[in-house]
């Protein structure tokens, strides 16, 4: 298939940056969308110019790194899917496609489609643990019980890849779905328990620091996450934090 693309290219944070028009033929439908970005940067290096930057690690939907904003969906057309797995079946012959990076005060675009994520880490950073010692000494684990329903629900939540699509597709840039799902995680199991109050409050306090807006409970994190994380988990999250603020002197 023929496509024209255009494609987003930014040489640094302080550039302005804007969109530019490439044509790219003989585009097979069994390639992924990351092979065809690959095809347009062999060109461009043929061409003497400069490729596009993007971000990609295990091209397997696990990393979460191959983030873009694609016709206007993060991540594109195919529902509960990463870009990288992503096909181009899903184009037809000579489609115009744009892409662009997540868009997000939290999320600076470095260069190209590249944009710094790093805001997530520190959120983590700021409760995303437990303190329980598994060094050789733990207790047999089914020696403590976790009702199933408890177990899957924190097995849905630590799907969560961190990629940000939740914060691209949400109008407010809000980060709510993904710290919901790493607070849940956690929050329903026992090992959870020691640090949930400070939990709760120190990754919401980080992830307003960051510059994420607020929750509106439109839905559209929930509809465009590659994993389909539930938004169940805000709730979860903010009965967390509500009951960590009245019981503790933060």
């Amino acid at each position: 298939m023929d496509l024209k693309l255009k494609v987003w290219r930014q040489k640094n944070a302080e550039d302005k940056g804007g969109l530019v028009e490439y044509q790219l033929n003989d585009i097979e439908g069994h390639m992924s969308f990351l092979e065809m970005m690959d095809i347009l940067n062999e060109q461009l290096i043929s061409e003497g110019q400069e490729p596009v930057s993007f971000d990609h690690d295990c091209r397997e939907g696990i990393c979460g790194a191959c983030s873009m904003h694609i016709n206007g969906e993060p991540h594109g057309p195919d529902a509960g899917t990463t870009t990288c797995q992503l096909h181009m079946r899903k184009f037809s012959d000579g489609d115009t496609i744009f892409i662009e990076p997540f868009r997000a005060k939290a999320f600076p675009v470095i260069k190209d489609l590249v944009v710094d994520r790093s805001a997530f880490d520190r959120i983590q950073h700021a409760g995303g643990y437990i303190s329980v010692n598994t060094s050789g000494n733990t207790q047999d684990a089914n020696s403590i019980p976790v009702p199933k329903v408890n177990a899957d629900k924190a097995f849905d939540a630590a799907t969560c890849i961190g990629c940000g699509a939740c914060v691209a597709a949400c109008k407010n840039a809000s980060a709510m779905l993904f710290v919901s799902a790493k607070v849940s995680q956690f929050a329903l199991l026992p090992q959870g328990e020691v640090e949930a109050k400070d939990r709760a409050l120190n990754m919401v306090k980080q992830m307003d620091a960051e510059g994420f807006g607020n929750c509106t409970n439109t839905g559209a994190c929930e509809a465009e996450c590659p994993k389909g994380i539930s938004l169940e988990n805000i709730a979860r999250l903010n009965r967390e934090y509500l009951s960590a603020s009245v019981t503790t002197d933060h």
